[in-house]
């Protein structure tokens, strides 16, 4: 029997439901991330939304339809995250002014993106639908996170740190608006824009590309209506995460580092819930001998929710390129895939030392509208466009 889309959304709707089911029987919310990283993964895989590649393709083909779908999905994301906020469902929870670390991390990170042919998402996604190159780099991947969580990188990452300010710094706090005010206007913008582009290109049916549940699933989505889907799962992320203990929304970072050590390590522990609160000053270092052994004793803590959720991504992903009829494992030149890994590892490196990525940085962090993460953004979009002149069009690969 062939396994047609029927078959492969039979299976996405299953595995999607059960979670869910032992979830409301259980009170387990770490499960709930995985159909939430079902949901991201077959949005990621339907637009072909990778941060990477949106910022490369506006130098290699002057098209930024994919930048804008990036946008879309921060933008998508400030609208549901100001209504969980103005009915105080979330805290809004940008991170710390850490702008040394966005700016060193961002730079990498970028560069990484372009020889490992995807962001740390990106390659995720592509990996399930069968590229090559992205299975390599997310074998580096985490050896370049890990290198800063815990390797010979920690200390320049704790240096790093020590440059950045106590709390957060946002746009709304610098121009101190109402944070629901300026998702107000920032959506008002991307309507203007979204029209301006649509007299430009041309008004199309929605309807007549989109017109049956055959076509949105087996058809490409074009990326901003990607996009709308990600902002919308990056809030049921949030209110899956909350019950967790963890007040944030999408982030794939540590979710990949989290697998990685829980595979080469002995020594861990599975976090499922709210932790209780360290009493010790997180400025106070003990530097005793003696206590340093005795906390490399102690488990690494692995964050289980954000473990699901990398796993349903490329669950997700795998199942929209089945349904879609695009999976396929193509060979790639030998040069290419020692590149891939170099680039993984650069990847994981900046990702490590800026404590995110294109998801939890420029998706999630933007839309906070915190000031270090879009420092990150610009830096990425610099080392990643650098790389693109170095790599992709300085050896000719591109005319």
């Amino acid at each position: 029997m062939k396994w047609n889309w029927k078959i492969w959304f039979g299976i996405f709707l299953i595995i999607i439901i059960i979670p869910l089911t032992i979830v409301l029987q259980t009170n387990s919310w770490w499960l709930s991330a995985l159909p939430v990283g079902i949901l991201f993964g077959f949005a990621l895989q339907k637009g072909d939304l990778c941060g990477s590649s949106a910022m490369s393709e506006i130098i290699l083909f002057r098209d930024n339809s994919k930048i804008f779908g990036l946008w879309v999905a921060i933008v998508s994301s400030m609208f549901f995250f100001a209504i969980l906020n103005l009915f105080g469902i979330v805290e809004l929870a940008p991170k710390k002014f850490i702008w040394a670390n966005s700016l060193v991390g961002g730079l990498i990170f970028g560069f990484g993106t372009v020889l490992a042919g995807g962001c740390i998402s990106g390659c995720l996604y592509k990996a399930a639908g069968g590229n090559i190159n992205s299975m390599v780099a997310l074998l580096t991947i985490p050896l370049g996170i890990s290198s800063v969580d815990y390797g010979i990188f920690k200390s320049f990452h704790e240096s790093l740190l020590k440059l950045s300010a106590p709390e957060a710094l946002t746009l709304y706090s610098v121009l101190k608006l109402p944070y629901w005010l300026l998702v107000l206007i920032f959506i008002i913008l991307t309507i203007a824009i979204s029209v301006v582009k649509g007299k430009k290109q041309g008004n199309k049916s929605i309807r007549r590309e989109v017109r049956n549940l055959k076509s949105l699933i087996t058809r490409p989505w074009k990326p901003w209506q990607a996009g709308i889907m990600i902002g919308f799962v990056g809030m049921l992320a949030w209110l899956s995460s909350l019950p967790t203990g963890r007040n944030y929304p999408l982030g794939v970072t540590h979710g990949v580092s989290y697998l990685y050590q829980f595979v080469i390590e002995n020594n861990t522990e599975l976090v499922k819930s709210k932790q209780p609160p360290n009493t010790q000053s997180p400025n106070v270092k003990i530097q005793t001998p003696v206590l340093n052994q005795a906390q490399q004793s102690q488990p690494r803590k692995l964050n289980l929710w954000l473990m699901m959720l990398t796993l349903g991504l490329v669950i997700g992903a795998f199942l929209s390129s089945k349904m879609s009829n695009n999976f396929a494992l193509l060979p790639k030149p030998p040069e290419q895939i020692i590149v891939a890994v170099i680039g993984g590892f650069l990847t994981g490196l900046g990702a490590g030392l800026a404590t995110g990525c294109v998801i939890g940085n420029i998706i999630s962090g933007w839309a906070m509208m915190s000031i270090s993460m879009f420092i990150f953004g610009i830096a990425t979009l610099l080392g990643n466009w650098f790389a693109t002149y170095v790599y992709l069009i300085g050896i000719g690969r591109v005319k």
